[in-house]
């Protein structure tokens, strides 16, 4: 029997590791940084998703053998001129602090009657440091003035995709799976992978 190709995702963000994990069933073996402790933190000082997802492909896959793929993703609402963007998950003053990032997204949209906003994904495949391919998937919708559900994280409570009325923490992780981002680019990446094998 074949072993599974190994696919290392740069980063230590559990949720992120495990929807990846979800999305590619049974098709790779996952690991992610944590299964190296020895990985250095590569600093995003890039200024857009594609080029802090190249820093961490690269700079990940100088140091592990195989295929390492990253992802930088964040929201982007029109009515804020494209914030938070790249600095979603620092949006509230504390990296990584979901209930503070939506809370200061709730004030700042509150007198803004367009809602439209789209989370976005860039992800990058690399090899021995150097960034082999790049793919993005978005996913269209409007925001919530409140958040609801309990699913997903980071602004998933704040998101309702289009053609829906729950947000993505009501609708559940296969909803969001199939209809995310970070899906969307994971497609792609998988199907440039069945054309490159390990």
């Amino acid at each position: 029997m074949p072993t599974q190709p190994r696919l290392i995702v740069a980063t230590r963000n559990r949720h992120k590791t495990a929807e990846i994990r979800a999305m590619l069933g049974d098709r790779f073996e996952v690991l992610d940084a944590t299964a190296f402790p020895e990985l250095p933190e590569i600093a995003e000082t890039g200024s857009t998703f594609l080029a802090n997802a190249t820093l961490k492909a690269e700079g990940i896959s100088r140091r592990v053998a195989g295929w390492v793929l990253a992802d930088d993703s964040g929201l982007e609402v029109d009515a804020l001129g494209g914030a938070p963007g790249v600095w979603s998950s620092s949006f509230g003053g504390e990296e990584g602090n979901h209930a503070k990032n939506n809370a200061r997204l709730i004030t700042a949209m509150a007198d803004k009657p367009a809602r439209q906003a789209r989370f976005r994904c860039t992800m990058v495949l690399a090899k021995d440091g150097s960034a082999a391919a790049d793919f993005c998937g978005t996913v269209e919708g409007t925001l919530s003035d409140s958040p609801r559900g309990a699913g997903g994280f980071g602004y998933d409570p704040l998101f309702i995709p289009d053609g829906y009325e729950q947000t993505f923490g009501e609708l559940g992780e296969t909803v969001k799976n199939r209809l995310s981002h970070r899906a969307r680019a994971l497609a792609q990446a998988v199907s440039w992978l069945d054309t490159h094998p390990q």
